[in-house]
């Protein structure tokens, strides 16, 4: 199958550690993105391997029996590892300090730790059977200050590292959620909420399993995805995930239902904004994307945006003595029983020693939504979308998928509409950055542009440039897309740059529509501007009307008197240059030379001594003299003068 099939795959840079067949056992901590492989014996052995090289380390530690749990705080300041039901040991990892191990009890008697979760580098909280203890570590003093607990019973818990938001599993069936957010030395309670369980026949009852949550951060919000299985005698078995948004304050709310469509074994990512689901039976996932609305469903009830694909195959290169060179990569087993998926969009192999980062291909998917509006609105909040969106654009105005005028506008104006927000953005930054900080208002955030932002430049450069040099689409449908690019850019109020209209001036003039042109001129359909005045005049010899509209334009501008003359003196209209320009009350002052040097250019005598006598009278009336200044630089032309008509002819000065 073709790379063009997949829509998902395995990062290229695995984090590779010892496989589960080498080690004891093998951790993962969500909040630090590390995986540590712990091998006893002895002494305890620990490889961590996180992201980037520098955050992997080695150590041992004194066997002190099975570890349960271990993490780094943020940083890898301190080391925690859990080995018993009652207590949590500590290691300082902070340069200069004691590298010795203190411990640290649970409060709660009877209870059990269930584990625990780093909030800062130096906070962290225990979750056990019987509820919550929060606690500040001091390294210096290798001890633990208790800051905050909470009395309540707990069967498991699932901690968002994003946000900082644990989640407690409460009474006996667990579908009551109770949420504590944490933030710089502070424990707060949210509203807990119930998680809606299926009907089952009785009197079976079905308590809710934390392999059914996930807790994810989507678009900005926190949202709990819990993955529903219905009974087979139901009139609808297939499995579904339910979104719950958690909101910091206020009650949490059921907000969106993902229809799944068939039964099994499920795991869930998010990549990108969008919800993977894994199923295992078929070796493929689909994706949800919960901002993209369904026509025919009730409101916030979601089908997949794509039919579902497997990731797209992975080959794993032989490493150790027994590979040889030349061996090819062996490949991964996909959708293994031994994988297992972190949030947001991690995927472990245990069995082979690799963590994944998942990630969407955008290309494959511009073939696999067909709906044009509905792809735009999919890419558009994407990460990495500009040169797909781009590409998208070019294939909906090129070739077989030549899309219809309605879709092309429909698409033009979902791009510049994102283009006007963001517009309006960096406008409101500006004006809030001139005027200075207002009192109590927080500070402002530059408006980020993110590659959804597709401005007039990037527009012509990929797509309508090239697309007005195809010989097989007809000049009307070209001009048709570039008036409807206009048009767009227009109903949000964008300013039309100048080279847009030069390249529908120049699709008309290649095809002799000058009637078009005069039309759209008269009419003001092409705004007026000094470069495309200019681009009129150079079409002069194709087209000779484009003079006298280049000389409109220039006249409606009011700010291109000096343009006109110019373009007036090149024609070597001087008497009409001169005309103008007393017009508009100019003509004391303008450059005496250069109307001169422009007459002598036509080798027409008499043209010559009308302007030079003109500017004498003017020399006259401003400084009571004919005489020009030494600064006008007009000597050659006074000797040309006497030449032709006599030194008499020279204006006398006038006698009081």
């Amino acid at each position: 199958m073709s790379d063009e099939h997949y829509y998902l795959e395995l990062c290229d840079n695995p984090v590779q550690f010892e496989n589960a067949s080498s080690v004891n056992n093998v951790f993962f901590d969500e909040a630090n993105k590390q995986v540590f492989a712990v091998r006893s014996g002895g002494a305890t052995g620990v490889v961590v391997k996180g992201p980037e090289d520098k955050s992997s380390v080695a150590f041992r530690m004194d066997d002190k029996g099975e570890v349960k749990c271990i993490k780094f705080s943020i940083g890898n300041k301190i080391l925690a590892v859990q080995r018993t039901p009652k207590s949590v040991d500590f290691i300082n990892f902070i340069p200069d300090y004691p590298h010795l191990e203190f411990s640290q009890e649970c409060k709660m008697k009877n209870a059990s730790i269930l584990g625990f979760c780093w909030t800062n580098w130096n906070e962290i909280v225990f979750i056990t059977d019987q509820g919550i203890e929060f606690y500040q570590v001091l390294p210096d003093k290798r001890s633990l200050k208790l800051l905050k607990s909470q009395s309540i019973n707990v069967n498991w818990y699932m901690y968002c590292p994003e946000t900082a938001v644990i989640l407690l599993s409460t009474t006996f069936q667990g579908n009551v959620l109770q949420p504590f957010a944490f933030k710089s030395g502070t424990m707060s309670k949210m509203s807990k909420f119930e998680i809606e369980l299926p009907v089952v026949p009785k009197p079976a009852k079905l308590n809710l399993s934390e392999r059914d949550i996930a807790v994810a951060n989507i678009y900005g919000q926190l949202y709990v995805m819990y993955l529903k299985h219905h009974s087979r005698t139901t009139d609808s078995p297939c499995a579904e995930v339910v979104l719950y948004q958690l909101p910091r304050e206020g009650s949490c709310k059921k907000t969106n239902v993902l229809n799944l469509n068939t039964t099994g074994k499920f795991a869930l990512n998010v990549v990108d904004n969008l919800v993977v689901v894994h199923h295992q039976s078929t070796q493929t996932s689909i994706i949800f994307d919960i901002k993209l609305r369904e026509p025919d469903c009730a409101l916030n009830v979601h089908q997949p945006v794509l039919p579902p694909r497997s990731i797209h195959p992975y080959r794993i290169p032989l490493t150790g003595p027994s590979a040889v060179p030349s061996q090819p990569p062996v490949p991964c087993e996909l959708y293994s029983s031994s994988w297992s998926v972190f949030q947001p969009d991690i995927i472990i192999s245990a069995s082979e020693g690799y963590q994944w980062y998942l990630q969407v291909k955008l290309p494959p998917t511009v073939n696999l939504l067909q709906d044009k509006g509905k792809l735009i609105d999919f890419l558009l909040r994407r990460r990495d979308c500009k040169m797909v969106i781009l590409s998208v654009c070019s294939q909906m105005l090129n070739g077989e998928d030549k899309g219809s005028l309605p879709v092309v506008a429909t698409v033009f104006d979902k791009l510049n509409q994102v283009f006007k927000e963001y517009l309006e953005a960096e406008q409101t930054y500006t004006v809030a950055m001139e005027s200075g900080p207002s009192r109590g208002s927080a500070a402002r955030e530059r408006p980020v542009r993110t590659q959804a932002v597709i401005d007039q430049s990037d527009m012509y450069t990929h797509v309508l440039s090239s697309f007005t040099e195809k010989k097989d689409v007809s000049h009307k449908f070209i001009i048709a897309v570039l008036m409807e690019y206009i048009r767009s850019l227009n109903q949000v109020q964008i300013t039309v740059q100048h080279y847009l209209y030069e390249l529908v001036i120049k699709t008309l003039v290649h095809h002799s529509l000058f009637y078009m042109l005069h039309q759209f001129l008269q009419y003001h359909v092409l705004s007026d501007s000094k470069p495309l005045a200019c681009l009129l005049l150079s079409l002069e010899g194709t087209y000779p009307a484009a003079h006298q509209l280049s000389l409109d334009m220039l006249k409606r501008l009011s700010t291109a008197n000096d343009e006109i003359v110019e373009v007036l003196l090149s024609k070597q209209q001087v008497l009409g240059a001169l005309r103008f320009i007393r017009s508009v009350g100019g003509n004391d002052n303008i450059s005496a030379r250069k109307f001169l040097d422009a007459a002598l250019q036509t080798a027409d005598q008499m043209l010559f001594y009308t302007i030079f006598r003109f500017f004498e009278q003017r020399n006259l009336r401003l400084r009571g003299s004919p005489s020009f200044n030494p600064g006008e630089h007009c000597e050659e032309h006074v000797v040309y003068f006497k030449q032709v008509f006599g030194e008499q002819a020279l204006m006398k000065q006038a006698t009081v």
